[in-house]
């Protein structure tokens, strides 16, 4: 039996995953109680590969097509090895290179060199018109909020812009600071919902150009601004800070200074809202296919790791709310759109980075829905009275704001 198969046939005793190797030999692992995973490997070298660090060349093979699932797609067969447990397959080997991959995320991230700027044009610098190929109607590129269950995905974002709104308890004239602005959506909504003046900043210079358009052209110019700057460099006091599928990208050697600068911009009655993925126990590095290709210097914290630099840095836990199986939903819409416009993909790029593509958003999914992922939304203040006592107050700005939301004017589309 080839390794790669005797590797698979560790992890799998559920479910049905027919292998098909190079060598033309076919084996059946599972108990054939779902339907059948029709898997081939194209080449010797790549069965190799996978055996020798499945974490990255499983991902490395789907998207040079040696991998290739002949029934089924790469979600169904992510989420089966998940669901059996792919640590069966561990051995020595893969343990010592799961520790080196850990000790050096932990080890750069608290070297004092700033890589934001150079790991964040690496994602969200791609094409503009990649992201419109799967995202709602305001390019929310984060976990959208499914309350109540079943919504559309454009319905769930505009609950997630609304429901971190209530939180911030916006005030009129308020100056609020976002801290990675993405497309401007979430600023946007800030702004026309309680008249308040937004700063959005962030680090990707294609973001930087979209948004300015879209507040331009919403004529919200005088009330919300972006700029091209790293969180570290932000001068001034806010009354309200917001931050939604940044955190992600702090690294963990720096979330002293990441809630340090908070402590310092934001002002003694104020508010915080952070909007982050969070896992149930540290995990020390990151997905080695997520870091190489997607997110560098990425990293998803537990709370545990989070909560000791927040006391550090002098601020108050109002509230931590957590949100356990949203993006799972979200991952899954935009999985769906993303493969249903597939053509438009591989125009924009190629037949590969559409597979990386599919991958990562078929991986995340798989994480959230079995590997105890979760989104952490944490209210933070200074002051012990900036935040009611009670959390009715969260219902009840929702129920003002779904009334802006009925008379506020159609998003309009964005232009390339």
């Amino acid at each position: 039996m080839a390794d790669v198969a005797q590797m698979i046939g560790k992890i799998v005793q559920t479910g049905s995953l027919k292998l098909v190797l190079a060598s033309g030999e076919t084996r059946t692992f599972g108990d054939g109680s779902e339907d059948t995973i029709i898997v081939r490997i194209a080449d010797a070298e790549a069965e190799r590969a996978i055996v020798d660090d499945p974490a990255l060349k499983l991902a490395e093979m789907y998207m040079d097509g040696r991998l290739i699932l002949e029934a089924g797609n790469v979600f169904d067969l992510l989420s089966l090895l998940r669901r059996n447990g792919v640590r069966k397959a561990g051995n020595v080997k893969l343990a010592a290179r799961t520790f080196a991959r850990a000790l050096s995320t932990q080890l750069w991230s608290r070297f004092p060199i700033n890589r934001n700027l150079q790991n964040v044009s690496h994602h969200y610098d791609l094409s503009a018109k990649l992201f419109d190929l799967f995202l709602d109607e305001d390019w929310q590129y984060s976990c959208a909020y499914f309350e109540p269950p079943g919504i559309s995905l454009d319905e769930a974002q505009l609950a997630k812009k609304r429901h971190i709104a209530a939180k911030l308890l916006l005030e009129d004239g308020n100056r609020v600071l976002e801290i990675g602005s993405g497309w401007g959506g979430m600023a946007m909504y800030l702004a026309e919902a309680e008249n308040v003046d937004v700063t959005g900043v962030t680090l990707s210079e294609e973001q930087l150009k979209v948004s300015r358009d879209r507040v331009q052209r919403r004529g919200l110019s005088n009330r919300v601004r972006f700029e091209l700057t790293d969180y570290r460099d932000v001068q001034g006091k806010f009354d309200r800070i917001v931050s939604v599928g940044m955190f992600e990208h702090v690294g963990v050697g720096n979330y002293r200074r990441f809630f340090r600068k908070v402590s310092s911009c934001l002002d003694k009655k104020g508010v915080m809202v952070l909007h982050s993925i969070c896992r149930t126990k540290p995990n020390f590095a990151t997905n080695p296919f997520i870091e190489k290709y997607i997110f560098p210097g990425g990293y998803m914290p537990s709370i545990a790791e989070v909560l000791p630099a927040v006391e550090s840095a002098g601020l108050l836990i109002k509230d931590i709310e957590i949100l356990p199986i949203h993006y799972a939903h979200t991952l899954r819409a935009w999985r769906e759109r993303f493969v249903a416009r597939k053509a438009e993909a591989i125009a924009l790029y190629d037949e590969r980075f559409f597979r990386m593509w599919e991958f990562y958003l078929a991986l995340s999914e798989t994480a959230f829905r079995h590997d105890r992922l979760f989104i952490m939304q944490l209210q933070l203040a200074r002051h012990q009275d900036a935040v009611p006592y009670d959390r009715n107050y969260i219902a009840a700005r929702e129920a003002t704001l779904r009334e802006f939301e009925a008379g506020r004017r159609p998003l309009e589309k964005v232009v390339f």
